[in-house]
């Protein structure tokens, strides 16, 4: 019971970061959007920021459950590892995320929108690969 209380509870918060992820990337294509209009601009990094800290907290909940998942109910393989690498990889993309936020929270240029959507759908192939990878158990 502990066992699925804990996964349930992990998969939960990894959908809930995976909400940040994926929106993060979307306000960045909006406040790019937005042009010389300073109250809207200024209302979408208010939003991204909070997204981001609420994305954060979510991330470090399921990184606690996946661990004790790990360490208390053995739970192992190649598999894991191979998830494990593209978990990084996708933390890495929302560090990025994060700092492309910063730069317009600090007034600086981002790149263009039709540039920020193609940035948007990255995480989405890293997604499948790890789920396919927990369900499937391929090694």
């Amino acid at each position: 019971m502990a066992y699925l209380l804990t996964k349930t509870f992990h998969v939960v918060f990894v959908i809930a970061w995976m909400a940040s992820v994926f929106y993060l990337p979307r306000i960045l294509v909006n406040i790019a959007e937005a042009g010389d209009q300073p109250a809207v601009r200024a209302r979408l990094v208010l939003m991204g920021q909070r997204l981001y800290r609420f994305g954060h907290v979510m991330f470090g909940i399921a990184f606690v459950l996946g661990l004790l998942l790990w360490l208390y109910f053995h739970i192992s393989g190649a598999w894991l590892h191979a998830k494990l690498a593209l978990v990084v990889a996708l933390f890495a993309y929302y560090i990025v995320s994060g700092r492309k936020l910063k730069r317009a929270d600090a007034g600086k240029p981002l790149p263009s929108a039709t540039a920020l959507r193609w940035f948007n759908e990255l995480p989405l192939p890293l997604l499948v690969m790890i789920v396919w990878l927990v369900l499937a158990k391929p090694f």
